[in-house]
């Protein structure tokens, strides 16, 4: 008896970052967490900014008052400073809402194709549901696991290996769509390919651990993301 190998079909899964990656969120962060660094006590510089775009507020607080030179802050006060700059934040997009040239496009071709559509973010749970209600793709996305579901904040992979239990698909079958290097981190760590995308702020050099560095969504199909997935 002649035994036939079994084919296994892949389930593939998308998992985007949300802020830089499917938003330009750039300026508006970088202007609101200006504003919270002044109430603080520091100037902070667009560097410093840019090497902290894309993590959680709690660790971005902290670093804020070791540069202004003070005392950690308590758990409430970071609460509050929080609140006030994502509160800022959400005024600033929401009436010219930036979303990224070719993301639902990008978006809609996956979910036409077949594959399964969750998104990551640092995010707390009300930037994500305006995201969701703002983004042409929004309602194409199966989950969105944001800051307010994790414990731990890139680079540790938390944040996507929940995105993909929720899906009900192994970590392999999984690519990861990110502009930050925590989020390239975050991915390599729980397993999943990797898009770098190169959007403000963000240089090649510091996506190239990605499978993939892309300066364009539009550089992106089914087909090139299944290539990462070994076809």
């Amino acid at each position: 008896m002649i035994r036939v190998p079994a084919i296994v079909f892949i389930m593939p899964a998308a998992i985007f970052d949300i802020d830089g990656t499917l938003v330009d969120t750039y300026d508006a962060h970088h202007a609101s967490w200006i504003e919270v660094s002044a109430h603080i006590g520091h100037d902070l510089q667009e560097d410093q900014f840019a090497r902290q775009f894309g993590r959680m507020n709690d660790p971005i607080i902290r670093e804020l008052f070791e540069f202004a030179g003070r005392s950690s802050p308590g758990s409430d006060e970071i609460r509050s400073l929080a609140d006030r700059k994502e509160a800022d934040f959400r005024s600033i997009i929401e009436d010219a809402f930036p979303e990224m040239p070719g993301a639902t496009e990008l978006v809609a071709a996956l979910h036409e194709a077949g594959w399964r559509l969750a998104a990551g973010t640092s995010a707390p749970a009300e930037n994500a549901d305006m995201f969701r209600s703002k983004l042409g793709c929004g309602p194409l996305f199966e989950t969105i696991v944001t800051g307010d579901d994790v414990q731990h904040g890139k680079p540790d992979p938390e944040v996507f290996l929940m995105a993909a239990e929720r899906l009900g698909v192994e970590p392999v079958e999984c690519i990861v769509i990110e502009d930050a290097p925590a989020g390239v981190e975050a991915a390599q760590r729980a397993g999943m390919a990797s898009v770098g995308f190169c959007s403000k702020g963000r240089t090649r050099d510091e996506l190239s651990a990605a499978d993939l560095v892309i300066d364009s969504l539009d550089e992106l199909d089914p087909d090139v993301m299944r290539s990462l997935l070994g076809g």
